[in-house]
């Protein structure tokens, strides 16, 4: 199949068309690795197989998210793309779908997966979330602060650099000779399984290093890393709803002295409140009235979350029946404004009665009848509808 020149078309890439990776990561042409690398985790992340089961797009979608970083984390093929497009990078080989460009599992494994897809990396000897250091915690938060957003101070430990030795793991000074089994790439290819590709891998002999320690460095033992406590304060937005997630960059664990820290992610616990309950963007209330307030209408006293505030009580009320605050309720995050406050209107009879109020009530019960008592008469008419 023919390919337009320049990367701004459509390809024919890895045997299958494929739109502009830069499209497909959402990227611009003068991206960074960085940028390259978190615009992929996040676009793999969210639309992996494992994570949206039912979906029979995600795997394409997926695939075509991969084929992009590939083209686009490669200096070379990325250059070649840019010049050439599809024609630059080469079209797929008979039984290799990733075409003739070498398949390095080790930028993959930065995103870290669970389920299937971390299963297949684990045979491989390839980690996900834990070798790229992500951490995760639960942060706990008062219903008001859910809704009104805070600042949150929290306290972790995490695995960091060796200040002695900076990650290196040896002694201010001394020596490194290089890997021999690396030749000083810290990665070694083999070639395992199913797949006909070499795969890349952390040289288990420098641990990524390049570089082989000969003398430890006296604090970290050789390691390189040290464990620490840290604490953050952590911004949260308002309307944040509970086992929302927030994730905060490059505050997880540095995996390994040459690697970066990994993510720390943070699943929000809202604790729940005495009086109100969430129902979306609003928040919904029970409200006792009395029955001459349910009757002849007042006004009453009801709590927000900001305080007292006013509620009318229209005549004729019944129990049960949800009167509307406008603007009292959560922040949206999206389009703006709040939500409204919902009070359900809980009209109460009273457990003790007087004598005399005893006969107020059989007095207003014959005066009334069933004629002004809605509820009554409809359920009454049912019944003879329904027994003729």
């Amino acid at each position: 199949m023919a390919s337009d020149s320049g990367a701004g078309a459509s390809s024919s890439c890895y045997g299958a068309v494929v739109r502009d990776p830069y499209e497909v990561l959402g990227v611009s042409r003068s991206a960074t690795p960085e940028e390259l690398k978190s615009a992929f985790r996040k676009l793999a992340s969210k639309h992996h197989p494992d994570r949206n089961p039912g979906d029979q797009g995600a795997q394409e979608r997926f695939k075509e998210i991969n084929t992009a970083y590939q083209i686009l984390s490669d200096p070379q093929k990325r250059a070649m793309f840019d010049r050439f497009g599809a024609a630059g990078v080469g079209g797929a080989q008979a039984g290799n779908p990733f075409g003739g460009m070498p398949f390095d599992f080790s930028n993959i494994a930065d995103v870290g997966f669970d389920g299937v897809f971390g299963d297949l990396l684990g045979a491989f000897g390839i980690g996900g979330k834990a070798d790229r250091g992500d951490i995760k915690r639960d942060v706990s938060l008062t219903f008001e602060e859910a809704v009104f957003g805070c600042e949150k101070e929290f306290s972790y430990d995490r695995t960091e650099n060796c200040p002695e030795c900076r990650g290196s793991g040896s002694a201010p000074g001394a020596t490194m000779p290089t890997c021999t089994a690396c030749n000083g790439r810290g990665k070694v290819r083999f070639q395992q399984g199913f797949f006909p590709l070499p795969v890349e891998r952390v040289c288990s002999r420098c641990r990524g290093m390049g570089r082989i320690v000969t003398s430890p460095c006296s604090e970290c033992k050789g390691d390189g890393l040290k464990h620490k406590k840290k604490t953050i304060v952590v911004q949260i937005p308002p309307g944040v709803e509970n086992g929302a997630t927030h994730l905060v960059d490059r505050a997880g664990n540095v995996p390994r002295a040459n690697k970066a820290a990994g993510d720390l992610e943070l699943t929000i616990k809202v604790a729940p409140h005495a009086f109100f309950k969430r129902v979306g963007d609003d928040i919904v209330c029970t409200v006792p009235v009395t029955f001459p307030q349910a009757t002849l209408g007042a006004e009453v006293e009801v709590p927000t979350l900001e305080g007292k505030g006013k509620l009318r009580i229209p005549v004729g009320t019944q129990s049960g029946a949800t009167l509307r605050i406008r603007g009292k309720g959560v922040p949206r995050r999206v389009v703006g404004g709040r939500g409204d406050q919902l009070v359900e209107v809980a009209v109460e009879i009273p457990t003790q009665l007087s004598d005399r109020a005893r006969q107020l009530i059989e007095d207003l019960g014959k005066e009334m009848g069933t004629e002004h008592q809605p509820q009554r008469r409809t359920f009454l008419e049912k019944l003879r509808d329904l027994f003729g």
